[in-house]
């Protein structure tokens, strides 16, 4: 048989050359990586694409996610755009295997043939020749799933909708994996590259496809994949966000990185619905007994036993929140990840116990009416709203906690403020208040973030 196919073109240069060093390597990145608590097998990743010593380990926090599905998916549908030759619409190539130093990946010959009769696709060998942002992630692939075949598409001259188009005929089922190959800005100082990449992933979560190039060098295709995802209702999940500055270069001209999960939002209850639903449980569980037992010891009480759960060893962010006969007796927390989870809702159980202002020191007479409640905190992305106006229509009652601040003053409120303030307008009002402002203060650089959070409640002992 004459096995076509297309030669590693960047091994050697963008990662190992040798197959043992970038199996160790690949490897070594996704024991590294710290996964995300998702629910259910994503559908979508979205990834970036340099040399593995710069953005090896943002990418590999998503590949890290697809150890527990690694038998599920049997095809990839890989697009990245093109940086060498310029191109109208989505190029396939012609070739039967795409090789690396880790062995050859099948081209899925029948997915192709899907394709045909969309004039937005050609077949383009010399484009994929040396483009690097698809065959950067096959390494990752090929260690991170059981064997695979490969829809190859690099993007150029195209349309968000083109792109959906494509994307829809390839969507398959279970045994579809869609990866999108992008970077974010490109050689911005460090601190602006930062800002000018968190307003970029607010967009993508907010699923809004409207991205240009100085974005995301994979703009278009992450559009396409954004109108896809809204089209079969996926949930958006930020895995990670840094740059070249945070990773092996110097800040002075940095580029930037984000992993990103989608998965499907399905109410139906499944078998691994409520595995999920045990596994939440567990860490529930394992966060409430070390808060409760924090207080207990400071207090000179017994403690109880604590459950251990593989997520307290990885860097997280809580708030504990006290309250007696239903009345708050002290709320302590952070929203950003310091430390390790098991510390960290330790620390802030004795916060919230001894330290906050607002409250006397918790009493021993008072530890066993003691209702417990963790909130566990994802990453706090910016809010992009011009006008208190736009502020009011974009917040989430019920689903997002904000951040406020301005010139060195701020306040958050956790989502479960909205139960007591369910109004966009008088939310946004009180937490002005709670940060010192007035409640009709709008100023052009303040700043909004907003988090979502899991909620763990343990009930006092005694009435």
């Amino acid at each position: 048989m004459n096995y076509q196919v297309r030669p590693s073109a960047v091994a050697g240069m963008f990662y190992p050359g040798a197959g043992d060093t970038l199996a160790v390597e690949v490897e070594r990145l996704i024991a590294g990586a710290t996964p995300a608590e998702v629910a259910r097998a994503p559908k979508l990743l979205v990834v970036p694409h340099a040399g593995y010593v710069y953005s090896g380990p943002i990418a590999a926090q998503a590949y890290a996610l697809l150890a527990r599905w690694r038998d599920r998916f049997r095809r990839v549908v890989l697009l990245g755009p093109a940086h060498r030759l310029a191109i109208r619409g989505l190029a396939l190539p012609s070739v039967a295997a795409f090789e690396t130093p880790l062995g050859r990946v099948a081209i899925d010959r029948t997915a192709l043939a899907q394709l045909r009769g969309l004039e937005q696709v050609s077949v383009n060998d010399a484009v994929h020749a040396k483009e690097h942002s698809l065959e950067v992630q096959l390494p990752f692939l090929q260690r991170a799933l059981d064997p695979f075949t490969l829809v190859p598409l690099v993007v150029g001259a195209a349309t968000a909708t083109q792109v959906a188009e494509v994307l829809e005929r390839l969507w398959g089922g279970e045994e579809t994996l869609i990866v999108i190959s992008t970077d974010l800005s490109h050689y911005l100082p460090y601190a602006e590259a930062r800002a000018t990449d968190r307003r970029t992933v607010e967009r993508i979560l907010q699923l809004d496809p409207d991205l240009d190039h100085d974005q995301a060098c994979g703009a278009t295709a992450l559009g396409g994949a954004l109108l896809a995802a809204r089209a079969h209702g996926l949930a958006p999940r930020l895995l990670d966000l840094r740059n070249s500055g945070d990773t092996a270069g110097d800040r002075s001209r940095v580029v930037g990185y984000c992993a990103l999960a989608f998965e499907p939002r399905d109410n139906t209850v499944s078998d691994r619905d409520e595995e999920d639903a045990e596994d939440d449980a567990g860490l529930g569980a394992a966060l409430l007994s070390r808060a409760r037992n924090a207080i207990a010891r400071a207090l000179d009480l017994p403690t109880g036993d604590e459950p251990h759960h593989p997520v307290l060893e990885c860097a997280g962010a809580t708030f504990v929140t006290l309250r007696r006969g239903g009345e708050l007796r002290g709320c302590i927390g952070t929203l950003s990840a310091q430390r390790e989870l098991a510390d960290d809702v330790r620390r802030h159980a004795l916060a919230a116990a001894f330290r906050d202002p607002r409250f006397e020191p918790l009493r021993v007479e008072e530890f066993a009416q003691l209702e417990i409640e963790v909130s566990l905190l994802d990453v706090a992305m910016p809010l992009a709203a011009g006008s208190e106006a736009e502020a009011h229509a974009a917040l989430r009652p019920g689903v997002d906690g904000v951040l406020l601040e301005w010139r060195g003053r701020s306040a958050t409120f956790l989502p479960q403020v909205w139960e007591q303030l369910p109004r966009p307008r008088e939310f946004l009002a009180a937490l002005k208040h709670k940060a010192g402002l007035p409640a009709d203060f709008w100023a052009e650089d303040l700043r909004l973030s907003r988090y979502r959070v899991r909620k763990f409640v343990q009930p006092g002992m005694a009435a």
